[in-house]
């Protein structure tokens, strides 16, 4: 595959599960890349789907794992969704299925969180989900509250293997009620777009997606941003000839795409 295209890039946004890390380990080459941004001074940003955590609880953990990441540095879709409706309904009833790191994000936000009578539901992938939850989610749903989810993953990846994410809720909830949400705020939809380029300053055409999943990561290419899939997450080799979607550039890791991007720019 053609690398030049990396030398338009003025931004790259690294996904984080998969990308810079499974579980508990960095992925090998993930330290040194961030180290060789923040050298190059090359802007970066960590962009993830998963809203079972806040904007602090991701820096406490990069911080934990080695990585010097500044917590700006960092936007999950929980944090996307939360600004979005605060812009729409400032302090409005929202009815919230997710971690209490998600609850926390609308509380901060002005939101009141309630049981019953909300103006928006909210999806998330919630680590604590319970039948007792679901049952409460489908109603809410069957009432015709507004719907909304914070991002479409159907896994999240994880050292033991992947683990069931808010897609799969999202499948159960259309099979028990025939609705799917009104709107998805993460990648690869526009919403999250908009949070790119409000928060980077830069056009499109120069921003690179690097991530670990084809549906979501390199789907988020059809923007006009560029992708780059790394083979350190979900995604195997084999299922890029079937996916709607192809990357611009496919490395193994992150410590592959170092290599690249130092001996293009030297």
């Amino acid at each position: 595959m053609d690398t030049d295209f990396l030398l338009n890039i003025r931004c790259f946004l690294l996904d984080m599960d998969g990308t810079l890390y499974l579980s508990e380990r960095p992925i090998q080459g993930a330290l040194a890349f961030i180290q060789y941004l923040t050298t190059e001074g090359i802007e970066y940003y960590c962009l993830t789907n998963n809203s079972s955590r806040s904007q602090e609880d991701y820096y406490e953990k990069l911080a934990r794992l080695g990585f010097e990441i500044p917590s700006e540095r960092i936007l999950t879709s929980g944090d996307a969704t939360a600004d979005l409706l605060n812009k729409e309904n400032p302090g409005g009833r929202i009815f919230v299925v997710g971690t209490p790191s998600l609850g926390s994000i609308f509380e901060s936000r002005g939101f009141k969180l309630v049981e019953e009578g909300p103006d928006t539901i909210v999806l998330g992938f919630d680590t604590g989900l319970t039948y007792k939850k679901l049952e409460k989610l489908c109603k809410l749903v069957r009432e015709g509250f507004e719907y909304v989810a914070t991002h479409p993953d159907l896994n999240c990846p994880t050292d033991e293997g992947p683990i069931p994410d808010i897609g799969a809720t999202i499948a159960f909830v259309k099979a028990a009620t025939g609705r799917t949400p009104d709107r998805i705020i993460g990648k690869p939809n526009r919403p999250i777009v908009d949070v790119v380029t409000n928060t980077t300053g830069i056009s499109l055409n120069q921003i690179c997606m690097v991530g670990d999943r084809l549906s979501t990561d390199i789907a988020f290419g059809q923007h006009g941003l560029k992708t780059v899939l790394v083979l350190s997450g979900e995604t195997r080799p084999d299922d890029v000839p079937k996916s709607d979607f192809a990357p611009d550039l496919l490395v193994e890791d992150l410590g592959e795409l170092h290599m690249i991007l130092k001996n293009l720019l030297t």
